[in-house]
């Protein structure tokens, strides 16, 4: 059987995790640029990818410093997501009782849009940090719930009966069966919930805020200054991707025997 042929560097770099992605990032720059010039749309209505390049360049340094207040916010509402949304999902998963009470609030909970009650947030905790945490948590944990849910409940009886029978306390059979089984399905929910938490901590900058990147949109926003509300949205996309990178690099620290961290994964047709 004749052995593979070594792949050259050109082969390589295509092949690399992060050129794709960004191959069609740029395609998708090109195609912005053609579609304004072919069909002629104003600057007022949207601007041009050199417009926001240049923009990105010359207030990089305002745009950071907005930026954290933003990255503080969405940090702090994911961890409280995470630090809550994980013990509910285990009371709900581990008794029937809270599931009939807790679990039908929470999906009712999520019909009421975020943005129509953050504004309560601003009159009841002022125009400080407190409100965009809160709307980031609010965001965030909903999807923690419902896959850490899904995640303890597809747990094998066999196994946790198989550990009850080595004498394992409920303790030992907890960290030894339930959690390592729910993890993965706990990590897909959290990658959900810490985009999501960006997006919950620009509707607090939206309602009540004089500084971050809500701010700064709503601001372009009232001086159709489109250049610079497309480079905030850059810079929030940019958040998004690095603390979704984040969570992905603790998943794989944390759970490398899943099947879902091997790189040989083929899938059947």
């Amino acid at each position: 059987m004749a052995e593979p042929k070594p792949q050259s560097a050109v082969s390589k770099m295509l092949n690399a995790a992060w050129v794709r992605p960004l191959l069609f990032l740029v395609f998708i720059i090109v195609a912005w640029d053609l579609a304004i010039r072919l069909f002629n749309i104003p600057a007022y209505q949207i601007p041009a990818p050199a417009d926001v390049v240049a923009v990105l360049r010359t207030d990089w340094p305002e745009l950071l410093r907005q930026s954290w207040p933003t990255t503080y916010a969405t940090v702090c509402g994911f961890v409280l997501s995470a630090l809550f949304g994980i013990p509910v999902a285990m009371l709900i998963a581990g008794s029937k009782t809270v599931e009939s009470y807790v679990y039908p609030l929470l999906v009712f909970s999520q019909s009421v849009p975020k943005i129509a009650i953050a504004p309560l947030f601003v009159v009841w905790f002022g125009f400080g940090i407190v409100p965009k945490v809160i709307s980031a948590f609010l965001l965030g944990f909903f999807p923690v719930v419902v896959s850490a849910v899904q995640g303890f409940k597809s747990v094998d009886p066999d196994m946790v009966d198989l550990a009850r029978a080595m004498q394992g306390s409920r303790l030992q059979v907890f960290l030894a069966v339930n959690l390592p089984h729910a993890l993965p399905a706990i990590f897909s929910g959290l990658k959900v919930s810490v985009t999501l938490a960006v997006v919950g901590a620009v509707v607090g900058e939206f309602v009540g805020s004089n500084s971050g990147i809500g701010y700064v949109m709503q601001r372009s926003i009232g001086t159709f200054d489109l250049p610079t509300m497309f480079a905030a949205l850059v810079i929030l996309a940019l958040l998004g991707v690095i603390l979704f990178w984040i969570v992905d690099r603790i998943e794989k620290l944390i759970i490398p025997w899943h099947v879902s961290q091997r790189d040989d994964v083929i899938f059947a047709s």
